[in-house]
Parts: structure tokens; C-alpha cells; sequence
């Protein structure tokens, strides 16, 4: 969803030509994944950060514009909200000392963005949900400004038929709100890890990421308040769903072909699936048809960056000498902003473990753990975070913790072994995830434990939250 687009207004031959170049594209990309021309590379990591401007006061800094034309580098782009901003890392070979070589860039870059915010009397956090966020401030009059995202809000409400977006979320508390636009999504921030993986694994490896699903966003919950109310773990999911509740064809908007999902099911041959079921069960959102050669996907890549799956297969392309390079990665979409950039980086090492480990093992996980139950893990694990219980792949009941700390970090470190990763980063990243679990001391756990012990002022919580997490230190290590 990071192109522009050249217009917001559509008339009904933009669709159907949309649609049009959409099949054809559709139609070579399934040449494509028969013909396997894709990069063999092997695994190869990106990241995007997601991350709010916050005041003196620690209320949402409507200041994007300033802050990304001060700091200067294409590396940060604006988001929905101009409260929001994103940070891109340079896509990093998964081997070595890969996980310490991206730390040092995402601190960097961090750093860079502190002291820009600073500069403009503003404070930079990354956390899945903004405790001080008001309703009030998700308004239109906060939109970024680009073309896409107006665009964007106007076909949601089209599909709606005009009809507010609700919200009902029940936790430790109740929400329940009514919308009139899609701003709500820029309520929810995320660290989105990116895995390029060749062909050959590409199936495996996608649907391994929906399996660890539950297990990521437990371990890395970090949204349990929203609108001064204590909701879930991972607010974030079912707020994010909610804000832009449309559905497939036919209107279906509580079914599984939402336009944010879990997804309908594990691809069974290829990846190539998905691109399929965009093509046939979602209309277009944004017609703006990109006149390039069809082997650039422009459109394709387009119509799927309007589908937020939490774990969504991308299409890349890389120019070398004038020559496109096409690859296959997976988006995985669950992991909250925050706590910290070391505990981002533990998120990481611990997905491409995981999805390292059961992309080769000699039974495939989703041949044991049904689709179904997997979503189920995943709703769960989002509300109830380190206290969730899932099925596993043996078919049995356990506590997360006990998946986590019994089973997967042994599976984990068994991953990044095979990406033959740094054996003493390994042990660093993954010691964190564990300590984690141990301390059972997540964002989510962290945020609670503050407003139970001082009260739920909101605002000291933030201010408390950004000190630490500029500090360095993991959130299991900070104090009260």
C-alpha cells in the first residue's frame, strides 16, 4: 500500500479496465510460478516500524509533514494518520551476524529519529496502540496527505454503502464506539517483518507464519488500552479489523474474506493461491490503473496492498543494469510497535527461527494443526496474550508459556542454526524472547502492571513507557 496513486475520483470504466489488467497480470504471474522465475536467493529479512509523533504532553503530534521533510532520507514515509510514521530497513541476507548488523541499523535510524523529534519539541514511540489516543484525534482532519489514503477512505464507506464503522470489542473491559471514516486504523502501529523466500519453500513458509501467528503476537502483545479502556493484549487486532470492516463479493464482512483476515485457509500447492482469491473474491478498491509493462505486477501489487492480511505474500522486484528481478516474500503482519528496539529485533530472530525450522521439518505442521484451530490459537493469544492457552500440533491443550518456552525457542534456535545465524546472536535474541515469557513481561503485561500500581493515568503511563524504552534495555528488565 506504499504507492500513490494519481487520482480519488473513479468512474465505472476505471474499474473495469482495473479489473481487466488485474486478470491479465494475475494470469502471468501464474506463468510465472510455473515457470519458477524467481530468485533462488535464500532467505533475505526487511523490516517496517511504525511509530507515533507524540507531544510534550504525550498526546498524538499531528506533524509528519515537518518531521519527514526534516529527516531527510527516503528511508521514512508518512502513514495514514499524520501522527504516523513508518521506517524502512535495507533488506539484510539472513546469515551471519544478520540480526546484529539490523539492530545496529534500526538504533541508528531510531536515534536519528528521536533527535529530529526533539528538534521539532516532539517525542518519537513505537507501541501497538497510543494509551493517550482519543477518538477526537482520529479524524480527517489528521489524514496524510496523499491521494491513496483519501481514496481509500472514500471507496470503505462506498463499499459500506455509507454506514459507520463499529467497534465492539470485549476484554478485561467493554468498547463500544461508532466511526464515520477509516482513521481508526491509524490507531494501530506494527513492526512488520518482511522474509524473502525462494519458490521452493515459499508455500511452507507461508503457512508456517500463519501457525506461529498466535505464538508471536502472544510474546509480543503491546496494545492493551484504547480509549482508557483495558481490552485485550493485542487491541490492535481486533481494532484494525474492525476500522475497516468491508468484505469480499456479496458484502460478506463477518465471514473469512474480509479485507483484514487471518486469511480463508493454508495455500495448498503454491502462493499463487492468494494472488487467485484477490483476483476472484475481492472487488477493487483503488482503480488507478499504473500503465507499465504487466511483468512490473504494478497492478496486482496495488489491489493486494489493499488487503491486510495478517500474514500477506508480496511480490517484489529488484533492478540490477536494467534488468527486473522478481521475488516471493511473506509480510508478517502481527507483532505490535515496540517495546523496545532490542525486543523488536527478539521478535524477529524468533519468527525466522520459527518459520526457518518448520519450512524444512519432515512433517509439515499444517498436515497436524488445522486451519481452523490456528485461527482460533490466533484470537486467543491476541486477547489473552501470555496468559492464552492453544492447541498445538499434537492435538492437545497447553499454556503458552509452555509451548513458547518447552517447545518452540528449542524449535527456534534449531532455525536459526539451519540460516546458519551468528550462534552467540541466537542465543542473545532468543534469551530475551525466554526471559519474556519467564518474567511473563510483555509490552501488554508491562503497560498493566504500570496502571495497576500508579492508577490509570494514561499519560504517565506513556511518559514512564518512552523513557524506558529509549533506555535500551528490554521490557522484562524495566521497572515500575
Amino acid at each position: 500500500m506504499g504507492q500513490e496513486i494519481t487520482g480519488v475520483h473513479f468512474s465505472k470504466e476505471d474499474f473495469a479496465q482495473f479489473k481487466r489488467r488485474l486478470g491479465d497480470e494475475t494470469e502471468l504471474l501464474k506463468q510465472f510460478f510455473h515457470d519458477n522465475r524467481f530468485t533462488d536467493t535464500q532467505s533475505v529479512s526487511g523490516f517496517e516500524l511504525e511509530a507515533w509523533l507524540i507531544d510534550q504532553q504525550f498526546n498524538p503530534s499531528p506533524q509528519n509533514a515537518a518531521f519527514i521533510q526534516q529527516f531527510a532520507s527516503p528511508l521514512v514515509t508518512p502513514e495514514l494518520a499524520s501522527f504516523n510514521v513508518e521506517f524502512n530497513y535495507t533488506p539484510q541476507a539472513l546469515t551471519g551476524h544478520a540480526l546484529r548488523t539490523l539492530h545496529s541499523e534500526m538504533q541508528q535510524l531510531w536515534d536519528t529519529g528521536n533527535q529530529t523529534a526533539e528538534a521539532m519539541d516532539c517525542h518519537l514511540a513505537m507501541i501497538g496502540i497510543l494509551p493517550t489516543v482519543r477518538q477526537s484525534n482520529l479524524s480527517m482532519a489528521n489524514i496524510s496527505a496523499m491521494k491513496r489514503y483519501a481514496a481509500l477512505n472514500d471507496q470503505v464507506l462506498r463499499l459500506r454503502d455509507g454506514k459507520p464503522l463499529q467497534l465492539n470489542i470485549h476484554g478485561v473491559d467493554v468498547l463500544h464506539a461508532e466511526h464515520n471514516d477509516v482513521m481508526l486504523e491509524s490507531a494501530t502501529t506494527s513492526f512488520q517483518i518482511h522474509l524473502q523466500v525462494p519458490l521452493e519453500i515459499a508455500m511452507r513458509a507461508y503457512n508456517a507464519s500463519i501457525i506461529v501467528s498466535a505464538p508471536m503476537v502472544a510474546v509480543s502483545a503491546n496494545s492493551p488500552f484504547l480509549f482508557g479502556k483495558d481490552l485485550w493484549a493485542e487491541t490492535r487486532i481486533p481494532l484494525f479489523e474492525q476500522s475497516v470492516e468491508v468484505g469480499g463479493y456479496g458484502g460478506v464482512a463477518h465471514g473469512p474474506l474480509r479485507r483484514v483476515t487471518f486469511g480463508s485457509g493454508y495455500a495448498r500447492k503454491t502462493m499463487l493461491e492468494v494472488f487467485e482469491e484477490n483476483l476472484d473474491h475481492y472487488p477493487v478498491l483503488l482503480p488507478t490503473v499504473i500503465d507499465e509493462a504487466a511483468e512490473k505486477f504494478a497492478n496486482l501489487r496495488l489491489h493486494n496492498g489493499t488487503l491486510w492480511r495478517w500474514n500477506r505474500p508480496l511480490i517484489g522486484i529488484d533492478s540490477n543494469n536494467d534488468t527486473d528481478h522478481h521475488h516471493l516474500r511473506i509480510e508478517h503482519r502481527v507483532v505490535p510497535a515496540g517495546p523496545s528496539i532490542v525486543d523488536s529485533i527478539a521478535n524477529a530472530a524468533f519468527y525466522y527461527g520459527l518459520v526457518s525450522f518448520y519450512s524444512h521439518c519432515e512433517i509439515a505442521p499444517e498436515v497436524q494443526l488445522p486451519f481452523e484451530k490456528a485461527r482460533d490459537n490466533f484470537y486467543h493469544a491476541a486477547q489473552y496474550g501470555l496468559d492464552a492457552s492453544l492447541i498445538w500440533t499434537d492435538g492437545k491443550k497447553y499454556s503458552i508459556r509452555h509451548v513458547l518456552l518447552d517447545r518452540l525457542l528449542p524449535l527456534a534456535y534449531q532455525g536459526l542454526s539451519r540460516l546458519t545465524i551468528d550462534d552467540t546472536d541466537a542465543k542473545k535474541y532468543l534469551g530475551i524472547i525466554e526471559s519474556r515469557v519467564k518474567n511473563h513481561c510483555n509490552g501488554a503485561a508491562w503497560q498493566r502492571a504500570f496502571v495497576a500500581k500508579h492508577g490509570a493515568d494514561m499519560h504517565a503511563l506513556i511518559e514512564a513507557y518512552v523513557e524506558r524504552q529509549n533506555s535500551g534495555e528490554p521490557v522484562h528488565e524495566w521497572g515500575l
